[in-house]
């Protein structure tokens, strides 16, 4: 995420105002530049600081205090580029709806901020049936109503959550309840357009068979898969190649654990590097300088050399607060292999066929990159 700041008076913005705190003047994000604006109310619309010929409205959503971004003033669309994958949204009239919806908006916008600017296809239900769409739904059993337990995933491009995951409590107990070291909001969206991206960017291509040799046949049955996975945990010795436990249970899974990971280590890349962090300790040979745009790194080896220097340090200012550590996973060859696979997929356009061969080749070489930065004792 980069800094944002107000055109009009120089205070910083995050990436979820609407209004700047210092001068009061309204503010929104603009998809199409990347930037969050400072705005002026003009002729029933708003113009930009200082470039009045660029017209906005607000998303509709905007009404509702739950999104900050801006739709051209001569667009037909009611909702911003994010807000339109909306399918289903909770009942707002209840008060603690709406207070989560707020939250889980939020974590939504992050995700489209990424994905815009790694400029992938996102397809409208409208035009393709399994086009990006969400439900955002109440659990019957919080509604007192009768029904089936909300569960929150992916279907054909479409993603249910279960808006309790808004809920920092609920979150906690399902976090602690099913072993996870980690557990947002983001990350859930993240895992879940994995699933998405699979379909659009391997599902059909070429680079099938090479995500066969690098996650596994994804033909296996998904539901005995899973039913196997929670029964009897992860089989021993999982760390050296997957992710994450729950990566294990199915390819598909693993491909949505990994295609999160690699949001998570880009988006993180482009906040150190937007402060302009260097990480160079006196005791260690562990250097790095956040000095490129990781959303159009040439390859995965310029991402990693930075990345696995920032947890180091990301982990241990944690433990110096008392808190666990932020990035609670370990990076090995095959690990970093499977990342190469994402990170080509995201980078190959409409052919894969050239770089699929070599990226084939990167993972059995293992990429002879470190493994993982080490851990504060």
């Amino acid at each position: 995420m980069k800094i944002f700041q107000c055109q009009a008076c120089g205070q910083p913005l995050h990436f979820e105002h609407a209004r700047c705190e210092s001068c009061g003047r309204r503010a929104g994000y603009d998809p199409q530049a990347g930037t969050i604006t400072a705005l002026t109310e003009m002729e029933g619309a708003w113009a930009g600081f200082g470039a009045p010929e660029r017209r906005y409205r607000f998303c509709a959503n905007a009404a509702f205090d739950a999104c900050n971004w801006l739709v051209p003033a001569e667009s037909p669309e009611t909702f911003c580029v994010a807000c339109r994958h909306n399918r289903t949204v909770p009942d707002l009239s209840v008060p603690w709806n709406l207070t989560r919806w707020r939250q889980i908006e939020i974590a939504k916008r992050r995700l489209f901020y990424s994905l815009l600017r790694m400029r992938l296809p996102l397809g409208l239900r409208p035009d393709d049936p399994e086009g990006l769409a969400f439900d955002f739904l109440v659990d019957p059993a919080e509604a007192q109503v009768w029904g089936p337990a909300v569960l929150t995933g992916h279907h054909h491009g479409l993603i249910t959550l279960n808006i309790a995951e808004a809920d920092d409590v609920e979150r906690e107990r399902r976090r602690t309840q099913f072993g996870e070291p980690y557990r947002t909001l983001l990350g859930h969206f993240r895992h879940e357009v994995g699933h998405y991206y699979w379909n659009v960017l391997v599902r059909h291509d070429a680079s099938l068979a090479v995500f066969r040799a690098i996650f596994g046949d994804e033909r296996d049955d998904y539901g005995d898969a899973l039913a196997r996975h929670y029964a009897e945990g992860p089989p021993e010795g999982w760390q050296e190649h997957f992710v994450s436990a729950y990566a294990t249970s199915h390819p598909w899974e693993d491909f949505a654990e990994t295609w999160a990971h690699y949001l998570h280590i880009v988006d993180t890349l482009e906040t150190a590097s937007s402060f302009g962090l260097r990480v160079r300790p006196q005791a260690l040979d562990l250097a790095a300088t956040m000095d490129f745009d990781p959303h159009h790194a040439p390859d995965l080896g310029r991402l990693i050399e930075a990345w696995l220097p920032l947890t180091f340090a990301m982990n241990s200012l944690n433990r110096s607060m008392g808190q666990a550590d932020l990035y609670p996973f370990r990076l090995t060859p095959t690990v970093i292999g499977k990342l190469s696979f994402v990170h080509e997929r995201i980078h190959a356009g409409g052919d894969a066929r050239g770089s699929t061969a070599a990226t084939l080749k990167a993972v059995i070489a293992g990429l002879r990159l470190p493994v993982a930065a080490p851990h504060p004792g």
